[in-house]
């Protein structure tokens, strides 16, 4: 190449005659080399530092070795110039060694050791010579000051201090020696513990000028944590009380420390919390079990006030600080969540106290039941409650008697308490919305009862809540007032977590929701419907709405908003029961449940109108489409709330439903149909002993019959369908007659499982089984069979539990005793009931304990309400327990319970038998189908329809059960109904005139009509008339 001009492009040259690889190579050496050397300059000088570390520790070591040396030949010095003038014995000791001129306390003070066997003797002999003379009347001021306290007071206090202090240290590093005397009565005065806690007691009497001082100086020096040893050290067992009940010197110390700060006025300095008495003390498992005298000065004498306030204010930033030297099965915080629930009833009952207090208690409680995990079965029979929202190291076993105390200790005494406290004075009845006090009252209580439902199993306090307080009507006051304003104001401090965009409705709500369902439960029709109790009627109507736009919110509204969801799951939670999702997931279930039950007494008498309860955006066919999907939003809606999606949306679901499931069933080939031959006089024994073994798929696949008459010759006829159906018919009608045993009848001919069907059959319970199949199977096909079922047993097919408001429609008549009891203002125990119930089958008469040892349990006012519920739930439930149980399990076999749960028990009905509204003549007349000659058009069939229409209500039920079997028609209309209804002719158009006298027929398992052509209205209406009337079908062919 030429030179072009560039000088940048001339190669360089390496002069030296080195190549640019090896050039390299000597700088990467010489890099090595230099870090190489900056290495170990460091660990030269780390190694340098440690050793001027050592060495400087070793001679401050020495130092304090030395000092300590220097200290204890001072100490030895002193003990042997004490020894020369007072005795190895005290032998010359008397009451001038504590006079300020003496030097006896003042050497004692200065060597004593508690660990030293002679110095602990010399101050048990200068205490007892202490004790005689305080218990002779001795002023002990003039003892330790002399005349003038005044003059002396810095010098005596000083003394009084350490003292009291050495006394406290000997029991405490002797505890594990004397821990048989720790918790005796003061009256065991010889023994050495009693004294020296005796001694300390009188050294910080409350009338003393220097208690202020020496209390102050004891907690300085951690004295609760001392006396907490010692305390520990007394017990046998944490958890069982000591058997003597007089008071000891160690609980009197403690009341006397604990008790100072009631003392006005007090000047002892703030503690460190960690050796506070809330956290040493309070964390004692069982603390009032162990000095139940100490309870009694901390309820009475204000202290529980000042310890709830300190726990407050110091527990949520200082929980780390707690003790944990008892048993992991009793851990600090649970501890005192159990000790200040116990304490509680009694503290806030004092009628004095505002409501701060009240306050206080809450933020103390709801901090410790969130960190408490979830209480199981093993403290009490319920269940335990979801444990999800809680962090994994807290899942941890507590030990069943902390678990009971807990659980024990919110009682509905202390519930009302709570309810009094925070809603006096704040409850209004202006239209102005809730005031500032009232929303705090509000919201604080809600915090606290949705930990406490999060924790522990809501049925424990229930009843209390719902019965001993005023909860109900107090957060509906709220609630309906800021329904009314449209403002729902934020509610507690507790839920500063929550994200802003989160309901301020959703807390209150889900805490009235369980309380007022459960009072739903017990409350009778009388209080209900005509005393209008708890709430109004007018009320129930608005809290309907409120549930049902709320409700529908959480469902379907506020899952849509995922951005603040997210945003709220990334905000660390104070209280971690209290995050939103897990209010949300709560409010879901429990309002719900309410509006629930609200429809089941809506359907035992109306008390507002069934669409209520419907929300308008599940009528569109978009949400009716996404429900039967499934795996969407509208088919969780169906399974937790379906009261919300109107009823006949409900059943185009499960329609479709039922189609997919024949879909799915229908793959099976002709071939392996199921034939049966049924003999009509055996038809049920036949029919159970066919199709009581076939699988549940064989029983979703189509079965075919053929009749055998009673002459042992099969019928003739193809099973295309309508023989099955009439079959159906057949069977049902036969089973469930109470004459055949298995069912009985109430006052109203409603059908519900005999409870002594086992006298009568002995494989009952296969027989229930059995038919529960067949009802299936009837439901399966679409098949209206006309049952009419008690609500009280419809409800077993949804699993669901009855009440004493379902006894009317078994027992008016034991219903109407009940409510007497319930009400009766005498002496129950007067009329001599006991908790047995007599059981009366077939004119056998057996007696039943309704609990263990009933026969000698009298039903008093105290117990009264217990014995209704324990009657009603025996008939209700008890008794038919096992028939309804095979019931079910057979009925389950082709409806799954998600399919059932869609609907309530009226609606069940309904589907089962169809609607009782007055049948739509023309929607049926528009899906009918015709043979033989008969066309929509023809004068026969015109005169028909005319007739048909002009029955009245009750003739066209008959007509309908005539022609289908069933006197109601399909839900969603006659275009439902399989096979289609068919009009035939019977007889020629040139019949003659005695031809013409015959009777209409029908064949219901095809829903045929044979219809002869009259020539007149009137013959025709005589005609159709009576054969309805008489209720024949193929026999007046």
């Amino acid at each position: 190449m030429f030179f072009n001009g560039d000088a940048s492009a001339r190669r360089r040259v390496d002069l030296g005659g080195r190549s640019s690889k090896e050039r390299d190579r000597q700088m990467l050496l010489e890099q090595t080399r230099l870090e190489r050397k900056r290495r170990l300059g460091l660990k030269q000088q780390t190694s340098a530092a440690i050793k001027i570390q050592v060495d400087l520790t070793s001679y401050k070591l020495q130092k304090c070795f030395r000092g300590r040396k220097v200290v204890e030949i001072a100490r030895f010095n002193v003990r042997q110039q004490f020894f020369l003038t007072f005795g190895d014995q005290c032998q010359r000791v008397d009451l001038n060694c504590f006079r300020p001129n003496s030097e006896f306390l003042r050497q004692l003070l200065f060597f004593f050791n508690g660990k030293n066997g002679n110095d602990v003797s010399i101050l048990l002999e200068a205490c007892k010579l202490l004790l005689q003379y305080v218990w002779h009347n001795g002023d002990i001021v003039s003892l330790f000051a002399g005349e003038d306290y005044s003059l002396k007071r810095s010098f005596v206090e000083h003394r009084i201090k350490k003292l009291a202090y050495i006394c406290v240290q000997a029991v405490y590093q002797n505890r594990n020696q004397w821990k048989n005397q720790l918790l005796m009565p003061s009256k065991n005065s010889s023994m050495p513990a009693v004294i020296l806690l005796e001694t300390l007691a009188c050294l910080i009497n409350p009338e003393l000028p220097w208690v202020c001082e020496v209390v102050g100086y004891l907690q300085r020096k951690n004295v609760f944590s001392l006396l907490r040893g010692i305390v520990l050290a007394g017990l046998k067992n944490v958890s069982a009380p000591e058997p003597d009940g007089s008071l000891s010197s160690l609980e009197h110390v403690v009341a006397l420390v604990a008790s100072h700060i009631s003392h006005q006025p007090s000047y002892c300095s703030t503690v460190d919390p960690k050796w506070s008495f809330f956290s040493q003390f309070l964390s004692i498992p069982f603390m009032w079990h162990h000095l139940p005298y100490f309870k009694e000065i901390f309820s009475v004498k204000g202290l529980g006030k000042h310890y709830v306030r300190q726990t407050a204010l110091c527990l949520p930033s200082n929980h780390n600080v707690l003790p944990s030297d008892v048993s992991p099965e009793y851990p600090g915080y649970a501890c005192i969540l159990g000790n200040l629930l116990e304490a509680a009833a009694f503290v806030l009952s004092d009628p004095k106290l505002a409501s701060d207090t009240a306050l206080d208690f809450i933020t103390v409680s709801t901090f410790l039941l969130d960190t408490l995990p979830t209480v199981t079965s093993s403290a009490k029979q319920y269940p335990a409650e979801d444990d999800e929202f809680m962090d994994e190291g807290v899942k941890s076993s507590l030990a069943v008697d902390l678990e009971r105390q807990i659980c024990n200790a919110i009682d509905s005494r202390l519930l009302q308490h709570l309810v009094n406290l925070l809603f006096q004075g704040t409850l209004s009845t202006s239209y102005s919305g809730p005031s500032d006090e009232e929303v705090e009252a509000v919201g604080s209580i809600c915090t606290f009862l949705h930990v406490v439902f999060s924790t522990l199993p809501p049925e424990l306090i229930m009843t209390g809540l719902a019965y001993r307080t005023e909860l109900v009507p107090a957060l509906w006051n709220f609630i309906k007032k800021c329904h009314e304003n449209q403002r729902w104001p934020f509610c507690s401090k507790l839920m500063t977590n929550l994200p802003s965009d989160a309901p301020n409705w959703l807390l209150p709500l889900s805490v009235f929701s369980p309380v007022y369902k459960h009072i739903l439960m017990i409350v009778d029709n009388e209080e209900f419907y005509e005393q209008e109790k708890p709430l109004s009627l007018n009320d129930i109507r608005s809290l309907v709405i409120i549930l049902k736009q709320a409700l529908w919110q959480l469902l379907w509204t506020i899952p849509a908003h995922n951005p603040s969801t997210q945003k709220a799951s990334t905000i660390p939670s104070r209280i971690k029961k209290l995050s939103v999702e897990n209010i949300k997931s709560r409010a879901r279930i429990v309002m719900s449940e309410l509006l629930a039950q609200l429809q089941d007494w809506n359907n035992r008498r109306s008390f507002t109108s069934a669409s209520d309860f419907y929300s308008q955006e599940a009528t569109n066919e978009n949400f009716i489409s996404q429900a039967i999907l499934g795996n969407t939003r509208a088919s969780d809606i169906l399974k937790l709330a379906p009261f919300l999606v109107p009823f006949t949306s409900r059943v185009r679901i499960f329609t479709s439903q039922l189609a997919a499931s024949k879909q799915r069933s229908g793959s099976h080939p002709i071939l392996t149909r199921h034939r049966f031959k049924i003999r009509r006089n055996r038809i049920v024994e036949d029919a159970f002993n066919s199709l009581s073994g076939l699988s549940e798929e064989d029983l979703r696949a189509s079965i075919r019959v053929s009749f055998v008459n009673e002459l042992g010759v099969e019928e003739v006829g193809i099973d295309g369908g309508g023989i099955f159906k009439d079959f159906m018919e057949n069977i049902i009608q036969a089973a469930f007659d109470v004459q055949y045993g298995l069912f009985k009848e109430t006052a109203d001919h409603l059908l519900y499982p005999n409870p002594g069907s086992g006298l009568t059959h002995e494989q009952h319970l296969q027989l229930f089984h059995f038919l529960g199949t067949l009802l299936g199977k009837a439901m399966y096909e679409g098949i209206l069979v006309d049952i009419p079922f008690a609500t009280f047993f419809l409800s077993k097919l949804k699993e669901k539990h009855n009440y004493l408001h379902d006894l009317p429609s078994l027992d008016p008549e034991l219903y109407r005793h009940l409510l007497f009891l319930k009400h009766y203002q005498g002496d129950i125990s007067e009329l001599e009931l006991y908790f047995v119930i007599v059981n009366n089958e077939y004119g056998e008469q057996t007696e039943e304990e309704l609990v263990p040892g009933g026969r000698d349990l009298r039903v008093t006012n105290e117990n009264v309400i217990t014995f209704i519920h324990l009657i009603s739930n025996h008939r209700l439930n008890y008794q038919i327990r096992h028939q309804s149980l095979h019931f079910l399990r057979g009925f389950q076999q082709l409806i799954e319970k998600e399919w059932i749960d869609m609907f309530n028990e009226n609606e069940l009905q309904l589907l089962i038998s169809g609607s009782l509204e007055s049948m739509d003549v023309d929607d049926l007349r528009s899906n009918t189908k015709y043979a033989g000659g008969y066309h929509p058009d023809h004068h026969v069939i015109e005169m028909f329809w005319e007739v048909v229409k002009s029955f009245s209500l009750e003739h066209q039920k008959k007509f309908l059960k005539f022609v289908t079997g069933c006197s109601r028609g399909p839900l969603l209309g006659f275009k439902y109904i399989e096979p289609n209804f068919c009009i035939q002719r019977a007889g020629s158009f040139d019949a003659a005139e005695e031809d013409l006298d015959r009777l209409p027929t029908s064949a219901t398992c095809m829903n045929l009509l044979k219809l002869p052509p009259y020539r007149s209205k009137e013959q025709l209406r005589t005609k159709l008339l009576y054969a309805i009337n008489a209720e024949a079908g193929f026999d007046l062919s």
